[in-house]
């Protein structure tokens, strides 16, 4: 090898297709790795090698001037640089060219040459390069990154990559210093240079650049404020205020919302005023025509096996001409289902159970997806593409630890003291012992933080937090000044040697401290102790589910160790961990277990009482549909049971909104339409054989509940074309259960309402009448007694989805059913029958008998 280097640096070339360096010769004192000065040809590398070079460097193609050990060093090293640019794409790609072409280009002889080199176990290695450069190429390189900000500290990046260079010339010489042993930066001496020699034949590298204006690797507003869609200067819309409002006691309304439950109570006293005077009206009015119909029916109780069949076959037909033809056929299939429901009770509800209960086998295979990414983010998304190109081609950006520990003002109004004591300090220095002490069992092994901690150079972790000032250690506390080295290094964090932290970087004080205004960081309230921690993809071994394991050690230790000792110092403490969000979609699925079935026990109270007759306490048990009521909610609950069984035996994971929500919506509407079946039911005549009776009854609302049934399963079904997985699922989910409700609640027959007079004011009050008692306890009352159970929740899904927002569509359906409808329905509705016509074929008759 050291024959092949003579003979190369005798006959160097500089030209393309020429390396400068190839391949690693050696390694320092503190493990970083030395280029071999060789000046060779680019070299054809395997189809691997190939894949992977063009992966992170998409400029270079076919022969490299790079060995896969040295890819792999320059991948490693980049990586620690990623996190404070990853938020501006141009700013990466170009920071990411300028190494691959150092580390790469097949045409490097052209624009490096190697000024020194060095003996290390008697090889030649690299000692320093004259890196040739054009100032186009510098300039748009600081130009896409010096506005980028740092998320962690909300600082420049180049305060951290470029300690704090002013334009590229000065990024570039910090670039290029030779770094000192254990310290972070380049293992040999880089000058950067814009023209190389005339005489050389060299050329200076100029890949294009990349602005962060650019569309195509766009940058936000924050990084990029000379983008185009950055440049407005139109002022921001200015909040409208509310002139009038209304305050009772500490309440405060607007105007509008106070004469709105205004409008309501008056509305809601007006029909119940109404309905209880028509209802005392209709008793003194009452005539005796029932009693004798029903006396002559019992005349002759041997007949009424003969006239069964006839019975059944007189249904009136001519108001039905009046409907759509959709309305027609499904009166007339009603019809026939209706009997045929009533002829074999058994036989229905046995295929009804067992079709639901076939389905609810799938629930062995019921899983939650609690993983924000996969709930938000559409698995073909340009999100998650890119987001999975660059963890499988980079890594994972690394997961976050987090303590915050806050002093507490004497009072509301006072400002909060400085956290920036002694004691406090040393309280931090506690609490670290603690964290550093701290061991998860994973798998029979024991994990530190140590074991997973971000590394970036070295062997300490990349701990945020003002003991960094001290090396994280109590012992130099003292030695280096106490609270005023502290003060001291809020100045000088990137400047002094004594500054920098265990892991030889530079802290910023934002990412250390909180509670302070601009830069008076000795006024700050809280300490922010952050530890970011390896992340990696799912298929690489266990590393994650250490992670994981160590998590919820450090979770547990803050609630049992870390919260009494800070409480006893008169601060508070609030911690999360990665993993926090995921365990509280855990725990949110199943927090409201007593809510939901406090509300199933509600509906089935009420459907009990409000569907039986006059309650009275000597007949409770007689006038209660209390089976009814069971069986209502039942059915509800195995619909919701069928839905989720279905789809988790086609894999598809349940959500958090699909197990909170989804129950209460099919209950609702399931309810709604129980009610109104059940009101139809009770509106027949009860000489009327049953099977009449639930003929006539799915005649008249079967067709309505079908098309509305339809249109909520279609209108659900269109939320299963997009692409976000939270909204998909929860459509596919809501669309099957109310087909599965719908389904089962089939099997409750009622008849056609019968309107009795055919002027306006009567079909007006036949309508109220009719759909009133309906509206009224099948609609409003059954979803507000279920929202009022929902206002308890502990979930904040439940109280701004459904008691806010929900409530409002509930009452605002009573007054559409109980006001708008019935004046619709008087004004344009179908044309009344005849009620002495109905009831003569209602009558059963001999003659019409085979």
């Amino acid at each position: 090898m050291q024959i092949l280097f003579v003979l190369c640096r005798v006959e160097a070339r500089q030209s393309a297709g020429y390396c400068a360096m190839y391949d690693i010769c050696g390694a320092r004192s503190d493990g970083k790795v030395l280029n071999c000065p060789f000046n060779i040809p680019a070299v054809k590398p395997d189809d691997l090698l190939s894949s992977k070079i063009q992966s992170l460097c998409p400029t270079i193609t076919g022969d490299v001037c790079c060995t896969e050990t040295q890819f792999d060093t320059l991948r490693s090293q980049v990586q620690q640089a990623i996190p404070f640019i990853v938020g501006c794409p141009a700013c990466l790609r170009n920071f990411l060219n300028l190494f691959c072409e150092l580390t790469c280009s097949p045409d490097q002889s052209l624009f490096i040459n190697v000024t020194s080199t060095t003996k290390i176990k008697n090889n030649s290695t690299v000692d320093g390069i004259e890196y040739y450069i054009t100032d186009s190429f510098g300039e748009g390189l600081y130009e896409s990154c010096k506005n980028v900000k740092f998320g962690s500290s909300n600082s420049r990046a180049l305060d951290f990559l470029g300690a704090g260079a002013k334009n590229f010339k000065e990024w570039f010489a910090f670039i290029g210093q030779k770094a000192g042993v254990n310290l972070p930066g380049s293992p040999y001496g880089i000058k950067f240079s814009p023209l190389p020699p005339v005489s050389s034949g060299m050329k200076p590298m100029n890949v294009s650049t990349y602005s962060c204006s650019d569309d195509t690797l766009g940058c936000s507003c924050g990084d990029c404020p000379s983008a185009g869609a950055c440049s407005s200067t139109a002022a921001p819309p200015t909040q409208k205020r509310h002139a009038c409002s209304i305050k009772i006691g500490s309440l405060e309304a607007k105007c509008v919302d106070f004469v709105l439950a205004i409008l309501y109570i008056v509305l809601v006293s007006l029909f119940l005023g109404g309905g209880l005077f028509h209802r005392i009206k209709g008793k003194k009015n009452s005539s005796p025509l029932s009693e004798a119909r029903r006396d002559r029916s019992s005349v002759n109780p041997q007949k009424a096996d003969t006239i069964h069949a006839q019975i059944l076959q007189n249904t009136p037909q001519r108001n039905w001409a009046q409907l759509s033809a959709v309305q027609g056929f499904l009166a007339n299939f009603y019809r026939k289902y209706g009997i045929w429901v009533a002829r074999h009770p058994t036989l229905v509800l046995c295929l009804s159970v067992s079709a639901v209960l076939l389905l609810c086998v799938g629930l062995v295979q019921f899983k939650v997806e609690t993983k924000p990414d996969k709930l938000w983010v559409g698995k073909g998304s340009r999100a998650a593409e890119e987001k999975q190109f660059f963890d499988t081609h980079l890594a994972p950006f690394y997961r976050i630890e987090q303590l915050i520990i806050a002093s507490v003002p004497k009072s509301p109004h006072d400002k909060a003291p400085e956290i920036l004591t002694d004691d406090n300090i040393k309280l931090l220095f506690d609490i670290q012992k603690k964290v550093d002490g701290l061991r998860a069992n994973h798998s029979g092994s024991m994990v530190s933080l140590t074991d997973i901690c971000l590394k970036p150079l070295g062997e300490d972790c990349a701990t945020q937090s003002v003991l960094q000032y001290f090396k994280m250690k109590p012992g130099n506390y003292d030695d280096f000044g106490g609270v005023d080295h502290v003060k001291y290094c809020f100045e000088h964090f990137t400047s002094t040697e004594s500054c920098l932290s265990a892991f030889k970087g530079p802290l910023d004080p934002t990412t250390a401290l909180g509670g302070f205004s601009g830069n008076s960081y000795s006024e700050a309230s809280a300490f922010i102790v952050t530890y970011p921690v390896d992340n990696a993809v799912d298929n690489e071994g266990n590393k994650t589910e250490k992670a994981v394991a160590w998590e919820k050690a450090f979770i547990q230790l803050a609630k049992d160790e870390l919260l009494p000792m800070v409480k006893s110092k008169g601060l508070t403490l609030s911690f999360s961990s990665e993993s926090s969000i995921e365990e509280e979609l855990k725990r949110e699925s199943t927090a409201d277990v007593i809510t939901i079935a406090i509300s199933y026990l509600v509906m089935f109270a009420y459907i009990s009482l409000a569907l039986g007759d006059a309650p009275r306490l000597n007949s409770f048990y007689i006038t209660s549909k209390v089976l009814l009521g069971l069986s209502g909610v039942i059915l509800v609950m195995l619909s919701v049971l069928g839905s989720v069984g279905f789809f988790s035996a086609v894999g598809m994971k349940s959500t958090l909104i699909i197990m909170e929500v989804i129950p209460f919506l099919v209950l609702a509407v399931g309810v709604d339409n129980m009610c109104i079946l059940v009101h139809a039911v009770k509106r027949q005549e009860q000489d009327l054989l049953l099977e009449r009776r639930i003929s006539n009854a799915l005649m008249e609302v079967g067709p309505s509940i079908t098309l509305a049934s339809l249109a909520e399963i279609l209108a659900f079904a269109v939320g299963a074309y997009i692409k976000m997985p939270a909204v998909r699922v929860f459509s596919m989910f809501a669309g099957s259960n109310g087909s599965l409700s719908y389904s089962a609640k089939r099997t409750i027959g009622c008849k056609p309402n019968h309107i009795s007079s055919g002027d306006r004011n009567q079909r007006m009050k036949e309508a109220l009448g009719g759909m009133g008692a309906s509206v009224f306890s099948g609609i409003t009352l059954t979803k507000l007694v279920g929202v009022i159970v929902l206002g308890f929740s502990r979930s904040e899904v439940f109280v701004v989805y459904y008691f806010k927002m929900y409530l409002a569509l509930v009452l605002l359906g009573f007054l559409h059913g109980l006001v708008f409808l019935p004046v619709f329905l008087s004004m344009f509705g179908p044309a009344p029958r005849h009620v002495e016509g109905d009831r003569q074929d209602h009558r059963p008759s001999v003659s019409s008998l085979p």
